[in-house]
């Protein structure tokens, strides 16, 4: 391998670490709507030159991430609302469609790793529910409960074994993950059982999965979706719980 090749291999790997990490801050709600973003501002923030900076930005310029206002400078995009709701019912179609290609691909490694984490899920449950049945403090333990519930999202994701899926599902989250941890926050911290009731309907994906049953899988996941993004719980028999 000559030196020319070499450079290139390394700008193509700075290019695509500082567009995930651009990417992920957007998601995380570290950059916010409307924040300006400069060239060198990012190049100094990540260590890099301008070069892999400049790729990432058009990158993320072309997902309309990012909007140009200037010759070096982008702001994050906001979306207008009905953009949200367009996206929305994407972000739900293709959460369904890893649920299936995990059905059809999963290994029973895999299953069985989801099963575990489950489990640590509903440890975690029932001392939540313990401790705010006597009005304690609940913060630590519901982080603990999103870090274990996303590392189950990433698994699933894993168990589709398509890459190309995951990567557009990614594309389309319309609330980041802050984001969805506060609105979960909000509804626990004003009594609303459902949003803890609503990890039940894990181990039904995880029976589906095992049972290789795909279609089962993506309405699971589709009823799953739509009651995050609306703030209603699914019922067993697939209707919105609307109570």
């Amino acid at each position: 391998m000559n030196g020319r090749q070499l450079r290139t291999m390394t700008t193509e790997t700075l290019a695509e670490r500082t567009y995930r990490a651009v990417h992920d801050a957007i998601r995380a709600g570290e950059l916010k709507p409307g924040e300006k973003i400069t060239e060198r501002g990012l190049a100094e923030r990540l260590s890099v030159s301008a070069t892999p900076v400049r790729e990432a930005i058009r990158r993320l310029e072309t997902e309309r991430l990012l909007d140009r206002t200037g010759p070096r400078t982008v702001v994050v995009a906001a979306m207008e609302d009905s953009a949200v709701q367009e996206l929305a019912e994407v972000e739900v179609a293709l959460r369904g469609l890893v649920a299936r290609f995990a059905a059809r691909h999963a290994t029973d490694d895999q299953i069985d790793r989801l099963d575990a984490i489950l489990d640590e899920a509903d440890d975690l449950l029932i001392v939540i529910q313990q401790r705010n049945s006597e009005d304690r403090p609940i913060d630590r333990h519901l982080s603990s409960l999103f870090d274990t519930m996303q590392e189950f999202n990433d698994t699933v994701s894993s168990c589709a074994h398509n890459p190309v899926l995951v990567g557009l599902l990614e594309q389309t989250r319309v609330f980041s993950q802050a984001e969805r941890r506060a609105r979960l926050r909000e509804h626990i911290s004003a009594g609303d059982r459902s949003a803890l009731d609503r990890y039940s309907y894990h181990r039904m994906l995880v029976r589906a999965l095992r049972d290789r049953d795909a279609e089962s899988a993506e309405r699971i996941v589709m009823e799953d979706a739509r009651a995050g993004l609306v703030g209603r719980r699914p019922t067993p028999n697939g209707d919105p719980d609307t109570e």
